[in-house]
């Protein structure tokens, strides 16, 4: 008698995930998402019992509630159920939540996780199904009790200090808004300090080479201004002095690769290469990770998971990396014994593996066709930083050459790769082929001195942090997760303490406002060490070294009478500004709107309602300007004005009052209609993209700026791509590699 086949439902958090498990567990397994969390604290409330030992409650997120009663269903129909959510805490609480609500008997119920969407570890997370780890559960939802235990007891003090403002507070945010607002101090704070270098153009055989003053009278050279330059300089031009190469030093050195990427460093690298924010990179590589359709494969998870502060490799990897590297570059660019990383920085977990690609065979090049630009230039990024940790060091010759000038000694030096190493894979913009060229010199060699250059500098301040320098020093101390560095930079400047000038993170004014007052009344919020310190008992509540309610409760008695005394000591507080209320002349104040945006109202509220409103570098923007157009309703004249979502045109007829949005055109004609015109859009989240006007007749849109002109080669529409480094115009047809650098 034939074995009926087990019908297996497997739950997993995103439905992108359901094509590539499906395509390699196979039929008999019905795939299905809980769209991430599905339950979550009750609104409005703390959420747990503070008197019997902070017990949570959870109920179903109302949107969800469909979901649930799916998964119920099919829970019920199945002969077994594998959760198989993400393989962190937050994956581990999300498949506790759903064995909640899943109304099936503990024995059909399991946990699976894998770190990478491949037949091998799928199979095998199956095949070594376990039961949920409550330890990793209680770890999450200490996180969360000590995040809404932050919020709910300091914003309301926020609210009743500064009623202006639409404000909260969160446990690591804020910290995160803490360093910020400091470096911004330090900027503020720095004097230049002047100095001069000295450099000389030399001249040997017709060959011309620069060096540098490297010491004046045996010491490095401390030259603080003009005149001390000038002395230097009337003192080499002497015709009596001669330049002569004194040493010649030559070295050599390795360059060894670095670590594959973790969360943190992929972030960064990400930013400075390819000028991605950390939101837009993790959500790129999400999707490399659960799977992207490439052709006859079908759906493939192309790299393991992106959410990791382990740099360890699996054996599996690393004996496909060797037989990737010796097959495709030789065997002299593998190492003798295999690279392998340790990570030295605070609450390294190992759970997971480092992100690497899935399949080293599935080369950028070989899988380009089946990506958008976005996620082969990612992947690329991935797969090469991968590869090249595997080989062999870089060799380099370094030579420096020494040249006496009387009191005076210059330095010339190159660096010449002899062996590229990993570097054929993988090279990193400051390690370059040659750093400068010098001629065939030897010791005693007379140079003929072309010109000297004195050249002023300036010592420079900290820069501000970037969204990836930011994460970058969250990592140093300590602070946050892998999981948590997104919503962390996301949540500050959604909430209007945080700007972005040029890419860098600077604090608006609010922004400092309150982190003044944070710091003031919360220190331990707001200290470094405290909140790393809170990361580390997290860490040892998921290996069950610590009681999970213990932890809140050491937290919760010195934290409330901190909120106590914050609530008593507290002044009220108001951001004062220069501009007059032009009805009844109080001072104007800043203040926040329920959106986040700022504007002027006048410090006599409610008597004086009158309000102007800010742009986003905190300019009073003119109201009621003058236009030519006129009222599509009563011919009357419009105005300008600017409300919560922008610049609008109202009708100047009181009777009439109609109102319309400003759209801003780029004077190109729709490429897909013909008829429109593309304008500039923004979506539900802010971010700027463009649309045909006829919309939604033409339901045209682009991420990039469409130029009328045609590509040469496909005569698709070009668009503009500009990054940090380059303004090029490239073809929207992802099958054509056309691009030219833009005229200026």
């Amino acid at each position: 008698m034939t074995k009926k086949k087990e019908n297996i439902l497997v739950i997993v958090e995103s439905p992108a995930k359901s094509k590539t498990i499906k395509k390699i567990l196979g039929s008999s397994y019905e795939i299905e998402a809980s769209y991430g969390h599905i339950r979550d604290f009750p609104p409005k409330v703390l959420g747990f019992d503070v008197q019997n030992n902070f017990t949570p409650s959870f109920e179903v997120i109302p949107e969800k509630k469909a979901v649930v009663k799916k998964l119920n269903d099919l829970a019920q129909k199945a002969d077994k159920v594998l959760l198989a959510s993400d393989p962190d805490r937050e994956g581990e609480a999300i498949a506790w939540h759903v064995r909640q609500v899943i109304n099936v008997p503990d024995s059909k119920v399991f946990r699976i996780e894998f770190n990478e969407i491949t037949p091998k570890a799928v199979t095998y997370a199956v095949e070594h199904s376990r039961q949920i780890d409550m330890s990793r559960v209680k770890a999450q939802q200490t996180r969360q009790i000590l995040d809404r235990l932050v919020g709910y007891k300091i914003s309301p003090v926020l609210w009743e200090k500064m009623r202006n403002y639409h404000l909260s507070a969160g446990r690591v945010q804020s910290v995160a808004l803490r360093m910020i607002c400091e470096r911004e101090d330090e900027i503020k704070a720095f004097t230049p300090v002047e100095y001069w270098t000295i450099t000389a153009d030399l001249i040997k055989d017709k060959s011309k080479f620069s060096a540098e003053l490297a010491k004046y009278k045996n010491k490095k050279p401390e030259i603080k201004n003009e005149a001390e330059a000038d002395k230097i300089v009337e003192y080499l031009k002497d015709k009596s002095r001669v330049f002569e190469v004194e040493k010649i030093t030559t070295r050599n050195t390795t360059r060894k690769p670095s670590a594959p990427f973790i969360t943190s460093t992929l972030q960064r690298e990400a930013s400075s290469k390819l000028g991605y924010g950390v939101s837009k990179t993790m959500q790129i590589a999400q999707k490399l990770y659960e799977g992207i359709d490439i052709g006859s494969d079908g759906p493939v998870g192309l790299i393991t998971y992106m959410r990791t502060d382990s740099v360890r490799i699996s054996d599996d990897a690393q004996n496909a990396a060797r037989e990737f590297i010796t097959a495709n570059y030789g065997d002299k660019y593998y190492p003798k014994t295999p690279n392998n990383y340790v990570k030295k920085s605070k609450n390294v977990q190992d759970a997971h593996e480092a992100i690497r690609p899935s399949y080293i065979d599935k080369t950028p090049e070989s899988i380009k066709s089946y990506l958008t630009n976005e996620q082969y230039q990612l992947y690329k990024l991935i797969w090469s930083k991968f590869v090249a940790s595997q080989m062999e060091n870089a060799t380099v010759k370094n030579t420096t050459v020494d040249i006496n000038a009387g009191d005076c000694t210059f330095k010339a030096g190159v660096s010449k790769i002899t062996f590229d190493g990993y570097l054929k894979v993988y090279n990193d913009d400051e390690e370059k082929q040659e750093t400068s060229k010098i001629p065939d010199l030897k010791e005693d060699d007379k140079l003929k001195l072309k010109e000297l250059e004195p050249k002023q500098h300036f010592t420079s301040p900290p820069p501000r942090y970037t969204e990836a320098s930011l994460v970058k020093a969250l990592e140093e101390h300590g602070i946050g997760r892998p999981s948590t560095y997104v919503p962390i930079i996301s949540k500050i400047q959604q909430k209007n303490y945080v700007e972005k000038i040029e890419k860098a993170l600077a604090p608006t004014q609010l922004g400092m406002t309150l982190c003044k007052q944070l710091v003031e009344y919360f220190k331990d919020i707001m200290n470094y060490e405290f909140t790393a310190k809170m990361e580390t008992k997290l860490d040892d509540i998921a290996e069950d070294k610590l009681v999970w309610n213990e932890v809140i409760k050491d937290f919760y008695t010195p934290f409330i009478e901190t909120v106590s005394g914050a609530k008593a000591n507290m002044q009220k507080v108001t951001i004062e500004s220069d501009i007059t209320c032009p009805v009844c002349g109080k001072k104007m104040v800043v203040r926040t709107s329920r959106y986040g945006s700022q504007f002027l109202g006048c410090s006599g509220y409610p008597e004086c309602k009158t309000m102007l409103p800010l742009s986003k570098d905190g300019q009073v923007i003119e109201q009621n300007k003058a236009t030519d157009e006129k009222c599509e309703k009563c011919s009357s004249p419009m105005v300008q004005k600017t409300g919560p979502y922008g610049p609008y045109l109202e009708c100047t007829n009181e009777q009439c009052k109609h109102r319309k949005r400003i759209i801003k055109s780029t004077g190109v004609t729709c490429p897909k209609c013909g008829k429109g015109e593309i304008v500039y859009k923004k979506s539900k989240h802010g971010r700027l993209f463009f649309g045909c006007s006829k919309y939604p007749e033409c339901d045209f849109v682009s991420w990039n700026e469409p130029v009328s002109e045609k590509c040469p080669e496909c005569g698709a529409y070009l668009v503009k791509k500009i990054t940090k480094k380059s303004k090029k115009l490239e073809c929207s047809n992802k099958d054509c590699s056309f691009s030219k650098e833009m005229e200026e």
